[in-house]
């Protein structure tokens, strides 16, 4: 019997790591790789500190199978409605968390593979990452993922990469946004550890409120957030997170998180 096409643990640091363990089929999707996917998310401890997505083999992740994709050719637009459904859940599942999300990017991200990275909070990506929104390229469009990669890389880039389909390295992913670091493979997994490590030395509550407020601040005026952002700080500065932070950086000492 097949073993899970999706693995999860937790670590002695509450961080969550998710692995797509399909490398054969270069961890792309179909409707049993989605369902476990959003079960693995689903699963995640609210108390977790941050989650990081991975992948087996030399792929981080080429998208939709091939096999799943000749199944749906003889789809009519319901069943094609109920299946891009739930392929939408899957992603709206992993924006949803309220910790960091990290990619761990060690090889091809391919359309919705691609979109797997523009969802994550912190994508560290390898020298050997290949990247691209080839959909058009199969007739069809980036739909579901859309939201997320205008939201990662702006509608400029997304235009010009969804319309030519076009595939482009590392180095291109990091220029436009949609990866924050790129290493070699020797070191890719040392630089998700100084994100990783980051991320737990923060106040938990802080470090999920800090990405909450990006998501409630972006795209709006100035004077329309004003106060709420003085609101949030006032109320950060006098919670016991903040009073143990502050106190433990005058003190010079190590915060002592209550978690």
């Amino acid at each position: 019997m097949a073993g899970p096409l999706v693995r999860s643990e937790t670590d002695a640091r509450a961080v969550a790591w998710i692995t797509l363990a399909r490398p054969e089929r270069k961890n792309a999707f179909d409707a049993q790789v989605i369902s476990e996917l959003i079960a693995a998310v689903s699963a995640v401890d609210k108390t977790s500190r941050a989650v990081v997505l991975m992948s087996e083999g030399d792929a981080f992740c080429a998208g939709a199978d091939l096999e799943w994709m000749r199944s749906m050719v003889d789809f009519g637009l319901e069943r094609n409605a109920a299946d891009s459904r739930a392929l939408a859940r899957m992603y709206a599942a992993l924006d949803a968390l309220p910790m960091p999300l990290l990619a761990r990017v060690q090889g091809a991200a391919l359309g919705g593979g691609a979109g797997l990275v523009a969802v994550a909070d912190i994508a560290v990506a390898s020298t050997e990452a290949t990247f691209g929104f080839t959909e058009a390229r199969l007739g069809i469009i980036p739909s579901v993922v859309s939201p997320y990669v205008l939201r990662k890389i702006g509608a400029g880039h997304a235009t010009a990469l969804f319309a030519s389909g076009i595939r482009f390295d590392a180095r291109r992913a990091l220029e436009i946004g949609l990866v924050e670091a790129v290493e070699s493979p020797e070191e890719l997994d040392a630089k998700l550890a100084l994100y990783l490590d980051a991320i737990v030395a923060g106040g938990p509550h802080a470090v999920n409120a800090a990405k909450q407020l990006v998501r409630d601040v972006a795209g709006r005026p100035v004077a329309e957030v004003h106060e709420m952002t003085v609101a949030r700080i006032a109320e950060a500065r006098v919670s016991a997170e903040g009073q143990e932070g502050m106190r433990a950086f005058l003190e010079r000492r190590k915060a002592r998180w209550d978690t």
